[in-house]
């Protein structure tokens, strides 16, 4: 399968709750790091594990904003919105032999990085569509 096809299998499928689904993408040795909050997670297991235990059992929507590929490279940006907050990401997933073997996501709230008033001057409000 090729690789854009692998991660757009995967958001469809975390967005189903198919966690047997997601762990057939995912590579047994797979890393996947989160550089905003400062960790990694090894492993399909644990993988699995901190996206079923997360505690918020309500039915989240994944919308897919963005899917590029460059070979085995692919590069997603994806809303979830919940009842308090909209989540966005924006991750670099590495595919070989149609699995995931390797990630970088970063996860933010849009408005959690307010502008500094010094750039007010340079910038104009970035508006949603």
């Amino acid at each position: 399968m090729e690789p854009l096809n692998v991660v757009a299998q995967l958001w469809e499928r975390i967005e189903a709750r198919d966690w047997d689904g997601v762990a057939k993408l995912i590579a047994e040795d797979a890393v996947i790091e989160w550089p905003v909050s400062g960790e990694r997670i090894v492993g399909r297991a644990n993988f699995i594990a901190v996206n079923t235990d997360d505690g918020d059992t309500d039915e989240r929507s994944v919308e897919v904003l963005r899917i590029l590929a460059d070979g085995n490279l692919v590069v997603t940006e994806v809303e979830i919105p919940q009842d308090h907050v909209v989540y966005r990401a924006v991750s670099l997933w590495t595919v070989r032999d149609g699995e995931i073997v390797s990630a970088r996501e970063y996860w933010t709230s849009p408005g959690q990085d307010p502008a500094p008033r010094w750039r007010a001057g340079y910038v104009e409000p970035l508006v949603a569509d």
